[in-house]
């Protein structure tokens, strides 16, 4: 007997509201926010927090980002990281539909938004990524499927050596303990994050080591951050990412 198949999620919403334009995919739950006088800004704290991937990896040559939402973390790494491909991976078509809506610039050399699930897409790959943001959020959470630790072993055969990934998880989600633990083991401990910058969402920094002996500048800096969870206050690591943010905006 074949199992029913489930009924397709409801649409995404798209509300503006003054200057603010925001994806929600449950009424009054934001899961993207541009400011329609500056597209590229980070409007949430967790997409700043994310972009400290640049402190272990500061100079990507490929990006491979997991959930479009409005695009936020895709159209500010393509203005200011102007050497990087990106690719991004959405398994929603209606919200890649959205993507004029977000001022998100279409597909070239550098950027490509592929319709895919992003376990069976990151499962064929090896040694591809130099950073891999993993920002695949549904109406119910993170999905199973992306936090399970078959996908994290794919994720970790994906990136190069040295390369990083950066997961957002939900602090409160039950599951959390063990998506740590699965990411702690995958990738031999070589995991850090700040303390305090994002609310419920925990933002981790997981590096694969390459093969040399000596441990590398980006290796040095993740155990010193993994001793304090960043820089031992949340007020220090708040103002350290916004820091990062207004350099980062600079270049």
């Amino acid at each position: 007997m074949t199992a029913p198949s489930l009924p397709p999620p409801p649409p995404p919403l798209v509300t503006t509201r003054g200057q603010l334009r925001t994806l929600e995919f449950i009424a009054g739950d934001v899961q993207s926010a541009m400011l329609l006088s500056a597209p590229t800004r980070l409007v949430l704290a967790y997409c700043r927090a994310i972009m400290c991937f640049a402190l272990f990896v500061p100079h990507p040559r490929h990006i491979i980002m997991v959930g479009l939402g409005g695009g936020s973390l895709l159209k500010f790494c393509y203005r200011h990281f102007p050497a990087t491909r990106i690719t991004v991976l959405e398994s929603r078509a209606d919200v890649i539909a959205l993507r004029s809506q977000f001022a998100i610039p279409p597909d070239d050399a550098r950027l490509q938004i592929v319709h895919a699930d992003a376990a069976v897409w990151l499962a064929g790959q090896h040694a591809v990524a130099d950073v891999l943001m993993v920002d695949g959020f549904d109406r119910s959470g993170l999905p199973p499927t992306l936090g399970s630790a078959r996908f994290y072993g794919h994720c970790r055969r994906a990136l190069c050596d040295g390369g990083v990934l950066v997961a957002n998880i939900f602090s409160y989600d039950p599951a959390y303990p063990r998506m740590l633990a699965r990411l702690d083991l995958m990738f031999d401990r070589h995991l850090c994050w700040f303390d305090g910058v994002a609310g419920n969402n925990r933002i981790l920094f997981a590096l694969k080591a390459g093969p040399r002996a000596a441990p590398s500048r980006a290796l040095r800096l993740q155990q010193r951050l993994a001793k304090r969870q960043g820089l031992g206050s949340k007020w220090l690591n708040r103002l350290f990412v916004r820091s990062l943010i207004i350099w980062l905006s600079t270049k």
